[in-house]
């Protein structure tokens, strides 16, 4: 299997399963915060209803953009996959265990993983250096929690 390098999150499932019932993930369209532009894959935060660029450390990591646009205060929205239990694939050159904790790293279009200080991701799935690697937002970080 060729592992996708580029920057960024990819969706996969959803953890409850329902994938298998040919239910996708929830979507939402959202007004981003600031100026700022949000790339597809990014990871965002949410704060006072509008979405921003996710950093480690933020205490409303909320999910998944699935567009890319050039954004201007509360009038660009963006489709934004919502689940709590949603899993993402990232490019992450370590092999990493089931349950590790992670920390969000990288700037629009470029976000990747690193070494847990915040514990803002989890490893769902063992994998190796050569593999993609499934996490989700923490449970306590997210949102909805």
């Amino acid at each position: 299997m060729t592992v996708d390098t580029s920057g960024g999150f990819r969706y996969r499932f959803r953890k409850t399963g329902e994938h298998r019932a040919g239910v996708g993930p929830t979507i939402q369209s959202l007004a981003v915060a600031s100026s700022e532009t949000l790339t597809k894959g990014d990871l965002v935060n949410l704060e006072s209803g509008e979405i921003d660029l996710a950093a480690t450390g933020d205490a409303a990591l909320l999910g998944m953009v699935l567009n890319t646009k050039d954004g201007t205060a509360s009038t660009t929205e963006y489709e934004v996959i919502i689940d709590a239990d949603a899993v993402y694939a990232v490019y992450d050159p370590n092999a990493r265990s089931i349950g590790d904790t992670l920390d969000i790293s990288g700037t629009t279009g470029e976000m990747t993983v690193a070494a847990s200080t915040n514990a803002d991701l989890t490893v769902y799935a063992n994998s190796g250096a050569d593999q993609e690697t499934l996490v989700y937002i923490t449970h306590g970080e997210h949102a909805f929690n």
